[in-house]
């Protein structure tokens, strides 16, 4: 039984540990595109990530063969799952945080828990039970307290990139919970392979549009270290998440970025949190710890498709 609970608790302090990688990845983008166009910044970034993990996948026989099983259908989820979740989503993110305010931004893609609990149900089957509806809504209600008070702007091609940002988000979470929950592929083949179609579309568009561009040192350090840990890194330790955690339970998971961006906001640039900022915090933090532990753990580990041989 402790060996059960230790099981099912390790991917989520993974998934964790991945949202406060990521949390710090807006403090250095936001330095990145003072000096680097956007589309070319998350083309670079991630382009370099899939360069830093191929070889890592290629210098295992094992990895190899199974990258030789793969199959049409196989290309195609992991192609699809690649341009949605860099290309569009992370695409979408580097050009909204040019127009938006990051407050902004987060607040709409704050609602991405309760899209991906509908498309989850929809497309998934995983249904949330009443506790979790209760904690879902005790997260979008501290989120709501957190942001909507503080007047932020909006501007209309920020708002519309942003929205295209959070359906993609949503839809990227149910896809690479579909694609890894069979269990069939392995973590570093799935962000490999879906990384590689993803960043170069996004790399070419960005180079065709802003063209290249020209970094000094700073900008050239911030790259590398988003390329090498918050993406080379973090994104196939997430993957492999995946392979336990529902998609609602790794998108409120990955929601504690909100809790995490105001803290470092807070300790690193100076921006004072106020009581009712707090209390906004604190209900979305209980909101994710209800739909985490009132989840159906039957549900988290499904078998892979018994088709495959």
């Amino acid at each position: 039984m402790a060996h059960s609970r230790r099981h099912h608790r390790f991917p989520r302090l993974q998934a964790v540990f991945v949202t406060f990688l990521w949390s710090t990845s807006w403090v250095l983008i936001k330095f990145g595109l003072e000096e680097i166009p956007a589309i070319s910044f998350a083309g670079m970034r991630y382009a370099l990530a899939f360069l830093l993990l191929a070889p890592a996948l290629l210098a295992s026989a094992t990895r190899r063969a199974e990258l030789r099983r793969l199959r049409p259908s196989d290309w195609l989820r992991l192609s699809l799952l690649g341009v949605v979740i860099y290309s569009l989503t992370q695409g979408a993110q580097f050009v909204a945080l040019t127009f938006l305010p990051a407050v902004t931004l987060s607040l709409i893609l704050s609602f991405a828990p309760a899209a991906v609990a509908l498309l989850g149900a929809l497309f998934l089957g995983e249904r949330l039970n009443h506790r979790q509806w209760v904690g879902l809504g005790c997260f979008l209600l501290g989120a709501a307290i957190y942001f909507l008070p503080q007047g932020v702007s909006f501007q209309f091609m920020g708002l519309a990139v942003a929205a295209v940002g959070l359906l993609a988000n949503s839809y990227a979470s149910i896809l690479g919970r579909a694609v890894n929950r069979r269990g069939d592929l392995h973590p570093l083949l799935v962000t490999v392979v879906s990384m590689g179609v993803g960043s170069i579309l996004l790399l070419a568009v960005g180079f065709i549009v802003e063209g290249v561009p020209q970094l000094d040192g700073s900008g050239w350090g911030i790259v590398l270290w988003l390329a090498i840990v918050n993406t080379a890194l973090a994104f196939t330790i997430w993957n492999h998440t995946l392979r336990s955690l529902t998609a609602i339970e790794s998108t409120l998971i990955n929601n504690t970025m909100l809790v995490q961006i105001a803290v470092l906001a807070w300790l690193f640039l100076g921006e004072p949190m106020s009581v009712r900022e707090a209390i906004g915090l604190i209900l979305a933090v209980i909101g994710v710890l209800f739909v985490q532990l009132f989840g159906d753990r039957s549900k988290e580990h499904v078998p892979a498709d018994s088709s495959r041989c």
